[in-house]
């Protein structure tokens, strides 16, 4: 069990660097590899250098990509830097002087880059920085930092031979693919070539992957295939990762016990979390008491000034209990946070101007004691 959640969390396991987590997950994983193939369908490369398991989701969510970057242009630029990186030896050293200019070149056809913008520079530091945490290279001399006051700066880096296994290896021809949802419709073509074998993959995906399993419809296959399933489901889930299956209406969960979790979860011990529960509490008494209607698959539509409303209310109810942080930030950021973060666990997704509320969001939910609230209001009031 450990050696899966090993390779759930980390993104790879390089042995030069975390040589005992290579020893240990290497010697361990073997008993999953039955796993990996059958139920989740999931690469693993293993060799002498890393560990890592391709996770390839059965659907592309927000959450997936890579979070330091805000720009197109960043992930432009950072994959520039990859096919640059493949042309070098292992420890071969470059200049960044070298790296700029063939970036220049390898996009000139897809966007403009250009180094005398600051906005264009960060974007590159971005990437350099992220191929740093991610061990693709090491600075040798310098700091990509310096980068964002100008490219003038030189700094020397050292290729270290993993930008090969980045890239996940796919078996069929991408290079016509436009956008994510390309990936998607190659999958439903080996469905409808082998459609028990991967719907079983992309329902395990689902529940590994994700927070959270949705469907609209009471004939959705992949629901039917869990709800028919669902004790083997949750053996096999629960032998490989540790936890226990939840099926609703419209949603199924795999849900972490407190003291095992790994990875990111939530809730958790911080404000944030903390304030989407308050919220989960009140949407659920808008349901009870008529002012917010649920449809057939449990979702909820509200203008964006009605959520909007929702936030300041609570915050106005419940902020007592918050961190400083929080109970005095302005509002127009609080709803951009609390949004985001909602996005990112799947608890709601933005439609036009209507905010979809999901089934998730008032699953888990909580409220403080009266008078704890009472009592923080007096407090604040002093």
């Amino acid at each position: 069990m450990q050696a899966m959640r090993t390779l759930m969390e980390k993104y790879w396991v390089i042995k030069d660097k975390e040589k005992e987590m290579y020893m240990k997950t290497k010697r361990e994983i073997g008993d999953s590899r039955r796993f990996l193939r059958e139920q989740l369908g999931w690469q693993l490369i293993n060799n002498e250098r890393i560990l890592k398991l391709e996770k390839i989701p059965a659907h592309a969510e927000s959450f997936m990509g890579i979070t330091s970057f805000t720009e197109i242009r960043d992930y432009c630029i950072f994959t520039a830097l990859l096919i640059f990186l493949e042309d070098k030896e292992d420890h071969e050293q470059f200049l960044l002087s070298e790296l700029v200019d063939m970036v220049v070149a390898q996009l000139q056809d897809k966007i403009n880059v250009d180094w005398t913008l600051f906005t264009h520079r960060k974007s590159l530091v971005r990437a350099l920085q992220f191929a740093e945490i991610r061990g693709l290279l090491e600075v040798y001399d310098g700091s990509s930092d310096s980068v964002s006051s100008g490219i003038e700066h030189e700094v020397l880096y050292e290729n270290t031979g993993l930008s090969r296994y980045f890239a996940t290896s796919f078996h069929y021809d991408i290079g016509s693919f436009t956008s994510y949802q390309d990936f998607e419709k190659e999958q439903i073509k080996e469905l409808e070539t082998d459609r028990g074998h991967f719907r079983i993959n992309r329902v395990y995906r689902q529940l590994a992957a994700t927070p959270v399993m949705y469907w609209g419809s009471s004939d959705d296959q992949d629901a039917i295939y869990l709800k028919n399933q669902r004790q083997w489901v949750q053996k096999y889930l629960d032998e490989q990762l540790g936890g226990h299956l939840e099926i609703h209406k419209n949603a199924a969960f795999f849900v972490m016990m407190e003291d095992a979790c790994f990875g990111e979860w939530h809730p958790r011990e911080a404000t944030i979390a903390e304030i989407i529960l308050n919220l989960g509490h009140e949407i659920r008494k808008a349901v009870e008491t008529g002012d917010m209607i649920r449809g057939n698959d449990d979702t909820i539509y509200v203008s964006e000034t009605m959520f909007h409303l929702l936030i300041e209310n609570c915050k106005e109810k419940y902020s007592a209990g918050w961190s400083k942080e929080y109970r005095e930030m302005d509002n127009v950021k609080l709803i951009r946070v609390l949004e985001e973060y909602m996005i990112a666990w799947m608890l709601l997704r933005r439609e036009g101007e209507q905010i979809m509320i999901l089934p998730a969001a008032g699953k888990i939910i909580g409220a403080y004691p009266t008078e704890f609230l009472q009592r923080g209001k007096g407090e604040n009031g002093k």
